[in-house]
This record gives structure tokens, sequence and C-alpha cells, in this order.
């Protein structure tokens, strides 16, 4: 049974078409996976037992580092260390919890958040959302509501409960297809789900992932939270710019003129409140706190006796500043958002800014556990040596297949792309990914920041087209407030093309800036490794 969109002949294809078959295909993958925390217990226990079958056949590797280097061995040789053993269960019992109080993406998510919480909760977040779209000229509101899509991603659900629905209803207010509104929203919230113009919690999240892969290969290599700042700052603009195209040119003709008629019966007013002028004025002098407090920021590092350059030698890299950046993150959503909510009056006393972080805290309770269990196997893999061993060859067959060029992050891409449709936590798919394929970059020559952004590219640009997204529900039902009988075929299709272009487009941005240009990723990120 085809179905059709409007007055286009727009065939989704049968029970036995092809793009079908491929929906169900992943959905049933997707299915056929257990909860990322039991996933992650599986592989813990995977490791455990190879581990113990990979000692007794005595796998190796010679390690590539010099002679000397920190962490090699005087033989040269890497074995595979044996969990299963009385040594192996000794060191799993005594560090069980070490692992999970060490695991740096837990303490500096939290710290992050707890000042986005502030921001979020006083309203701060939203009216500077929905004034930023809401306040565009006709012509500009597409691009707007994709770069506000895109910048919502420091507070992930402020994006996919306040920001879809809204930019539905202003399209629809417009008198254009609401579904081109949700989608252009969605397109940036989701598809351009690592790019943002300030540093959110998703950056020292995949960076304390990456040290430890890194380390693997230089037990002193460190990732910080801003390695990608540079790289994901240009991308915003040109994901907005993208997102506009595929919504104007490719999307919204393809949807026609919209038919009330297919709304189901809670179809929402057209009439949308702006900025009352208490948020208007709320925003103002939440907008001139952020700048006192990046003044005085920009005082202790831009000077050349700035306290928080790096002691030793006076530079930037490697300071306490950068070091340090999730606090000032922290601080600088905290402060703005609590003058903000003094103003409006939604934030009073410290109790309000207490009760805002609270509610946050209490929402991560499936992140902590799910990080309990990703520090295992994250340690494990680490003790085993599994992890190095395989980099170490998987680099030797990269060599032997000529792929040790820039080329190989497409087929880099590609991978961690398709993994997402079935494993849709960025966390959980880099915790999986980084201890075997950093490395292995590694060991042909990339350094870990410029591996890490080329990760986040692959796995943005697949949010958009897999049921496995966890807020892919929550988007299908607002849709079908607009088209009743809206279906996970339908609006995989409706947000395809953005997979597809968003793909290409940010592949090749990323060959321009990094291997073209030899911009680096972030601050004092390199693009190569040398031991």
């Amino acid at each position: 049974m085809s179905k059709t969109i409007n007055s286009h002949n727009t065939h989704e294809g049968g029970n036995n078409g092809l793009f079908n078959r491929f929906l169900a295909t992943v959905e049933f993958l997707g299915n056929m996976l257990p909860h990322p925390i039991t996933l992650f217990a599986m592989f813990c226990v995977a490791i455990i037992v190879f581990s113990g079958i990979a000692d007794w056949y005595g796998l190796s590797a010679i390690d590539p580092r010099p002679e000397g280097a920190a962490g090699r061995d005087p033989d040269g040789v890497i074995e595979v260390v044996s969990l299963l053993s009385a040594e192996g269960l000794q060191r799993i019992v005594t560090g069980l919890v070490t692992n999970f109080t060490s695991f740096a993406p837990l303490g500096t998510v939290l710290v992050a958040l707890l000042g986005v919480s502030v921001a979020e909760h006083s309203g701060l977040l939203s009216a500077a959302m929905r004034g930023m779209v809401m306040g565009a000229s006709k012509r500009l509101v597409t691009f707007m509501v994709v770069f506000a899509a895109i910048l919502s991603n420091t507070a992930s659900e402020l994006g996919y409960v306040v920001l879809i629905p809204l930019a539905a209803m202003i399209f629809h207010s417009l008198g254009r297809h609401p579904l081109a509104g949700l989608a252009a929203a969605f397109a940036g919230v989701s598809g351009g789900y690592s790019a943002n113009l300030l540093l959110g919690t998703i950056d020292p999240l995949l960076a304390g992932i990456t040290t430890p892969a890194a380390q693997m290969i230089d037990p002193n290599y460190q990732v910080g939270a801003e390695a990608n700042w540079y790289f994901m700052m240009i991308s915003v603009f040109l994901i907005a710019i993208l997102g506009t195209f595929v919504t104007e040119k490719i999307v919204e003709p393809r949807l026609g003129k919209y038919n009330p008629d297919e709304a189901s019966n809670d179809l929402p007013k057209n009439d949308i409140a702006g900025l009352t002028d208490k948020e208007k004025s709320g925003l103002k002098w939440a907008g001139v706190s952020l700048l006192v407090v990046s003044l005085l920021l920009a005082w202790t590092i831009v000077p050349e006796d700035g306290i928080l350059r790096n002691p030793e030698t006076g530079l930037v890299a490697h300071s306490p500043f950068l070091k340090g950046i999730v606090v000032f993150i922290f601080v600088t959503f905290g402060i703005p958002g609590f003058v903000y909510g003094r103003v409006v009056g939604t934030m009073k006393n410290d109790k309000d800014v207490i009760d805002a972080m609270s509610k946050s805290m209490s929402s991560m309770g499936m992140y902590i556990v799910l990080v309990f269990f990703a520090a295992q196997f994250v340690a494990f893999f680490k003790w085993t040596n599994l992890g190095t061993i395989l980099a170490i060859n998987g680099a030797a067959l990269l060599q032997a297949l000529n792929l040790t060029g820039p080329e190989v992050f497409v087929l880099f891409i590609l991978m961690c792309a398709l993994v997402n449709l079935s494993l849709g936590s960025s966390s959980a798919q880099w915790a999986v990914t980084a201890p075997i394929f950093v490395p292995m970059l590694m060991l042909i020559g990339y350094a870990p920041e410029t591996i890490q952004a080329a990760y986040r590219i692959g796995d943005s640009v697949t949010n958009l087209i897999t049921p496995m997204m966890s807020y892919f529900g929550l988007i299908l039902a607002v849709a079908t407030k607009y088209k009743k009988d809206m279906g996970i075929g339908t609006l995989v299709a409706t947000m395809l093309p953005y997979s597809m272009i968003f793909f290409v487009g940010w592949v090749a941005l990323f060959y321009l800036w990094v291997f073209v240009l030899g911009f680096p990723v972030g601050p004092e990120s390199p693009i190569y490794y040398q031991p």
C-alpha cells in the first residue's frame, strides 16, 4: 500500500520495497540489541573470557614505540593480560570502585550540567531560542530555526521538547507546511548534534573517553574538552546553511501545500506568544552578566602574565584555563541563568538555584548507571592490552592496504554513521569504538583530537534516520498532530535528504579544514600524531 503526501505521489515503497526493507532491518537490528547498560555489562564479561583465551594462545604484538618510551616493556612485546585468573579477579574486585570514580566523563559532565541546569530551569535558554527564531525575518526563518536548533544542543532536551514543536507552529502560522518546520528543527538539533558555538556537556564527555584510548599508545597524552572547538564552531554555519537548503529546496517542495484536514484533533493554534517585556529585560541583563564574566575570564588568559596561563611556558597551551574549561562552562551558564531568573522572577534566591541543579542531577540516574558499566569496560579493555594489540594489527592492515592517507577517515566516519543507526547513544558508541580506533589511527600518524572530530560527524548525521534515537518517538508524536497518519517510514524519508547532504558536506568541510587548509580542529590541537 502506497502513501501520498498532498499532491505529490511520493511512494514510500510497499512491504517489499527496498526502502521499507532498509527501515525494517534498522528496526530489527536495533530491537535485537539489549539496553546499552546491559550491552556494556555483556562486553565486560566477554573481555574477561576473551582475555583468558587470548592469553592461552599467546596473542601478542610488537610494540611500535621506540626503546625507552614511557610504558614500553624492555622486550618490546605487548602481551595479553588475562583477567580470567586469580590475579585478574583480584584486580577487578579492587578496581571496580576506582574505575567508576576516576572515569573522567562522569565528573566533567555533571559539573558542566550544574551550570547549564540553572540557565535551563530559569528559562534563559528557552527565551533565547524563542527570541532568536521568532525575531527573524520571514526570509531568514528557516535558517534561524536550524541555527537555533544547533545551539540548543547545549541542553539537549530543550531542542527536542521546546524548539521542534515551536518550529512546527511557526511554519504553520506563516502559512508554510508545519512538518517542514519540524524537519528543519529536528535536522539542527539531532543532525547537528556535535556542532556548537559554545562548549557543552558533550565536549568533556567525549574528551574523557578519548584520553584513556590515546594513552594506550602515549601514556601521558591528554585530550581537553576544547579539543574540537574550532571545527565545531565552523560546523554550526555549514549545518545551518545545508539545513536551510534541504528544507527549502527539497523537503518543503516535496511536502507541498499543507492541508489542515490531515491534522489530528489537537492541532495547535496559530497564535504564538512572543517574548514579554520582562523576558526581554531578562535576556538583556543576562547578556550583560555574560559579558562581565567573559571579560573577567579574558583578564586571566589574554595578558602575557595572565594567572591562568601555563605557569611554566607562559602559553595558553596546557594551561590551567584549558584544563579547567569545564569550570568555565559551569560559570558562563550558571551566572547569566541566575541573573535572568532574578529579573523574570523564576529564581529568587539560592534555594531556586539549588532546586534547578537538583532536578537536573535527578534526571542523570540512567547516565550514572551507564557510566559505571562503561567505565569497567574501558578499564578492562586497557588492562588486558587487547585494544592496543588490535590497534597495532589494524594499523598494520591499513598500511598493507595503503589506506594511511586522509581517505581513511571517509571509511571511519561512514562506519561510525552506520553503527549509530543501531547504537544511538554518543557516549556508549564512543566508549566502544575509541579504544580500538583512536590507537589504530594514532599509529598511522593522526592525532586523537582529529580522530575525535571525525567521529563526531559520523555520530551526528544518522541521528535523523534511526528509530533507535531516544527522542525519535517524541518527534513522531509531534508530527502526528499535523499529519494524523504519519508513520516511521514517512518521517525517516523526510529526514533522509538531510542525513545524506550533511554527511557529504560535513566530510568535505573536514577535509578542507584539516587536510587542505591545515587548520587545527581546536586550540592547540595537532592534526598529526608524532611520538
